[in-house]
């Protein structure tokens, strides 16, 4: 199985977890999409020496992966191209901050090592936060919810169409990537000489598409908008979940539970 046809399934994997019945699946999108905005916000406000404080912040996705029935190992492997990603970006503070702030036993840590262990975590909340929330919500109610916030039609719309016909661009890629085997058989992969045409023919079929999508859109009636989702009022148990999780965003944020559970075996 190539790799277009992988990418094709693992968006089809992310559809079929939207689908899902739970407590979680069933709040209203805004509300989740205004938890997921509140939690990530929060948890950048970390300083970078805030470690003991940030850990606590892993509860929020551990259980909503309870709560909604979603493996944590899914999650991962849906990021395991982004992750190596995440720990590039303090890669280089273990090296350039070297002062030492911490020895257990003869390991020396350093405010370096904090600090680059902080963003990664940093990163990998997020990443998980964003990851359940389109895991639990799907494409039409989150752009149903964008819409609520009165995010601007044209980017709502770009957000939709994008996702939606994304497999269409991946199976001419596929379709693109056979032909060129078959023209060069034995080779492995795209030769450099080849990817500027191939990214220029891909364009030029895209776009034939896209013109030939848009008309039969203006044929249906299209007028600038979609009709994203069913239409839904936000219930007291949404508003209770919204409230609940902000406020307990918020304990996290200015009381250290990590020092105060560790007072109590002390």
């Amino acid at each position: 199985m190539d790799q277009m046809t992988n990418a094709m399934l693992e968006l089809a994997d992310l559809d079929a977890l939207s689908k899902l019945d739970s407590a979680v699946h069933r709040r209203h999108p805004l509300v989740k999409l205004l938890v997921t905005i509140a939690y990530i916000m929060i948890v950048v406000s970390f300083s970078k020496d805030q470690l003991s404080a940030l850990i606590p912040m892993v509860l929020y996705p551990v259980l909503l992966f309870q709560l909604s029935g979603i493996s944590m190992r899914v999650c991962f492997y849906k990021m395991r191209f982004i992750l190596p990603l995440v720990c590039a970006v303090g890669i280089w503070n273990p090296i350039l901050d070297r002062q030492v702030v911490m020895q257990l036993g003869a390991l020396s840590i350093s405010s370096g090592m904090i600090s680059f262990v902080t963003l990664l975590l940093k990163g990998v909340f997020s990443l998980m936060a964003s990851f359940l929330l389109i895991a639990t919500t799907n494409i039409e109610q989150i752009c149903y919810a964008l819409s609520m916030l009165k995010i601007p039609d044209v980017l709502v719309t770009q957000l939709l169409i994008t996702y939606r016909y994304i497999s269409l661009l991946l199976k001419e890629a596929g379709t693109m990537m056979n032909a060129y085997s078959l023209r060069a058989p034995g080779q492995k992969g795209l030769h450099f000489s080849a990817w500027g045409s191939f990214v220029g023919q891909l364009l030029i079929r895209s776009m034939d598409r896209s013109q030939n999508l848009y008309q039969s859109m203006q044929m249906r009636g299209f007028t600038g908008s979609f009709y994203y989702a069913r239409e839904s009022r936000i219930q007291k148990t949404d508003i209770g979940y919204l409230l609940g999780w902000i406020l307990f965003f918020l304990l996290l944020r200015y009381v250290n539970l990590s020092v105060l559970i560790g007072n109590l075996f002390v």
